[in-house]
């Protein structure tokens, strides 16, 4: 079976190693190498890396379905298999392989379409998410299942771990997929679109703390939104970096964000909706990442009374 494997970051580059190495993958199809760092260097994409890594030929384009449907014409895949590839594929597009396009998309559909399928599970608290392997088509997200395959989100999770155990899953689910495929045994189900939740593409911005929530809600988007686009605050012009907390009993009456204690007898607690966090690891702007009674010793930076926002 000719296959072109579409995607862009660590995520898709950990699907494709699995896939190549059962089913060797065609030609890969990613975006156009980004400037990096200071220094604005050139830098391809960890699925280029992989690709060139395992012998693969790269294309590369801003938009696949306007300055590259010819050279997938020509190809004549009989499978294009995407994940977090990030481009829109036009109807020309998707009607090129033999057994059209499937989609490698990380939660359990129809829940958490869109952009940050893993984030959102976290957000949300969810338990359990996952993998579902389903047909593309123009609705994002929309098209009909072939399998899904679940996994436990543990409280000790951040996205980047999460993202690395549903990357191995979603390679051993995608291969499993393309023998459904292969053998003639596929069968797609359609989704319960009354049931299906959408997320928003993550940007710096959705980092920002807001304390008016719950202690259990805090710790799900803090560990959500780490390492990025990490979850941080504001003290005395600077950036607080949360990278982690833990919810606390509190009564006090004092509007939310404010300091309640910050002694090493309680660590730094900051009131929030049904009580309080202690903020267990933090990171101040140009400082290390320490724990929090690490950070009071000769910090003055955070006090009692102090409101962060």
């Amino acid at each position: 079976m000719k296959i072109i494997f579409m995607g862009t970051p660590d995520f898709s580059a950990v699907v494709f190693e699995k896939l190549n190495s059962v089913y060797p993958v065609s030609a890969v199809v990613t975006g156009v190498d980004k400037p990096v760092g200071r220094k604005m260097v050139l830098t391809p994409c960890p699925l280029k890396v992989a690709a060139m890594n395992a012998g693969v030929p790269v294309l590369q384009y801003e938009r696949v379905s306007r300055q590259g449907i010819e050279d997938i014409e020509a190809l004549e895949p009989d499978l294009v298999i995407t994940a977090a590839f990030g481009q829109i594929l036009s109807d020309r597009f998707l009607a090129i392989p033999k057994h059209g396009v499937i989609n490698v998309h990380a939660s359990l559909l129809p829940k958490h379409r869109g952009a940050s399928p893993i984030q959102s599970a976290m957000l949300a608290g969810d338990k359990v998410t996952g993998i579902t392997i389903m047909k593309t088509v123009k609705e994002v997200d929309a098209g009909d299942m072939l399998l899904k395959r679940e996994i436990e989100i543990s409280p000790e999770d951040y996205a980047d771990t999460l993202f690395d155990k549903m990357a191995v899953i979603g390679g051993e689910a995608v291969v499993e997929a393309v023998r459904l495929i292969e053998s003639g045994e596929a069968v797609f189900t359609p989704q319960n679109h009354d049931e299906a939740t959408h997320c928003i593409k993550i940007t710096k911005a959705e980092g920002q703390i807001d304390f008016n929530k719950d202690g259990g809600a805090l710790r799900n988007f803090v560990h959500a939104m780490n390492p990025w686009p990490s979850a941080y605050t504001f003290v005395g012009g600077k950036q607080l970096k949360v990278i982690d907390l833990i919810p606390v009993e509190d009564d006090s009456d004092v509007e939310t964000g404010t300091v309640i204690y910050a002694d090493r007898q309680h660590g730094i607690v900051v009131k929030c909706l049904d009580g309080a966090v202690r903020l267990t690891r933090i990171q101040i702007e140009g400082k290390g990442k320490t724990d929090d009674l690490s950070f009071l010793n000769g910090n003055k930076d955070i006090v009692v009374g102090v409101k962060l926002g």
